[in-house]
């Protein structure tokens, strides 16, 4: 059984999916489908980790590892860390090798995600992809654009996605590594400008736009977007160029459940001070259970997860935008988005009459 089990993890290392299956599927009490879910759960499972615990994590066992007999290792990377410092602010260090690991695959299979593609986009422009909605954790933003799961390089030839994320993952030790590998990117305007100015053509920054003030209201069964005064990547689109693509992933919110506060209430206030101070607010959410469906846990309910890439709206490049043309194009954006909402929404289980609240 134990040969069996490492020859299941190192079809995991190497990517190969086949090999996981093959390996586990020896021990006879096994059924295939048993074993695919549970290795969906395991990948779902510690990308839930990543997000939520990798960063502080790795930074204390890099102090700890500083105190003990072996604390060169951990000098020769604080090392390295500061040489490699603004790697992230330049575009960071894709790999495809790990954009194209098998457990991408199964995370991608757990919901499932599907990535829709409604029209071709140019490799001779840049482009600003305005994602919504938030949701806890972005789920369909990162399985769609930083990895090759749903195969965004396929559908989209040419074009290079980079997710935008806090720039404060970037200062964690390893975190800032393993997401850099798959293509994100700082939030941040130095990141973006470097990427839509001096990276060449074909790359799309993938920006959540309604970000963490859309995450506290996100809740099944509501597709409410923070969009109405959130206008910094319009300006940033007409400074570079850069055309605006709207997208929307149907489902996103309702693999987590919340508890929603209410605006003038204590929990609201203390989420806004964070959200101010820190970059990010804290949800109270859950979802279900490790090992059943009908317990809580961390792990999200297994619900579809579509994101469709809308049409492309073309932007001049205007070095100092006046406001009036941000109102402009940000006017147009907000127009298409709904638009695609509606087009959509009866093909992915909503009705006829639901209707895209723009906050």
């Amino acid at each position: 059984m134990m040969k069996t089990i490492i020859a299941a993890y190192s079809g995991v290392l190497r990517g190969t999916g086949s090999s996981i299956l093959s390996a586990l599927q020896d021990l006879s009490w096994l059924s295939k489908s048993k074993v695919e879910k549970q290795l969906q759960i395991i990948s779902v499972l510690q990308w839930v980790l990543t997000f939520l615990v990798m960063g502080v994590a790795c930074t204390v066992i890099l102090m700890y590892i500083l105190c003990t007999d072996c604390w060169l290792i951990a000098a020769v990377y604080l090392a390295w860390l500061v040489f490699d410092w603004n790697t992230p602010k330049k575009g960071g260090r894709r790999s495809q090798w790990v954009r194209n690991w098998a457990i991408w695959r199964y995370f991608r299979d757990y919901f499932p995600v599907r990535l829709v593609k409604t029209h071709n986009l140019l490799t001779n422009r840049n482009y600003i992809f305005g994602y919504h909605p938030h949701g806890i954790m972005g789920l369909g933003a990162f399985c769609n654009f930083s990895t090759e799961a749903t195969g965004v390089g396929q559908k989209f030839p040419g074009i290079r996605p980079y997710l935008a994320t806090l720039a404060g993952n970037f200062r964690m030790p390893i975190l800032r590594d393993y997401l850099m590998s798959g293509g994100i990117c700082p939030v941040n305007r130095d990141s973006i400008d470097y990427i839509l100015s001096k990276n060449g053509s074909g790359n799309a920054i993938v920006i959540v736009v309604g970000g963490a003030a859309e995450s506290l209201n996100c809740t099944p069964g509501k597709n409410s977007v923070t969009l109405k005064n959130r206008k910094g990547f319009v300006k940033l689109a007409l400074r570079h160029g850069s055309d605006l693509v709207p997208v929307y992933s149907f489902g996103e919110n309702e693999v987590y459940k919340q508890v929603i506060f209410e605006e003038d209430s204590w929990g609201r206030w203390v989420q806004k001070k964070f959200q101010k101070h820190i970059g990010f607010a804290p949800c109270i959410f859950h979802g279900r259970g490790l090992f059943s469906s009908n317990t809580w846990g961390l792990l999200p309910y297994p619900k579809p997860i579509t994101t469709v890439v809308g049409e492309p709206i073309t932007v001049p490049k205007i070095d100092h935008p006046s406001q009036r043309e941000i109102d402009f194009y940000h006017c147009l954006y907000v127009s298409a988005l709904i638009k695609l909402f509606d087009k959509y929404k009866t093909k992915f289980g909503l009705p006829e009459t639901e209707v895209l609240d723009i906050n």
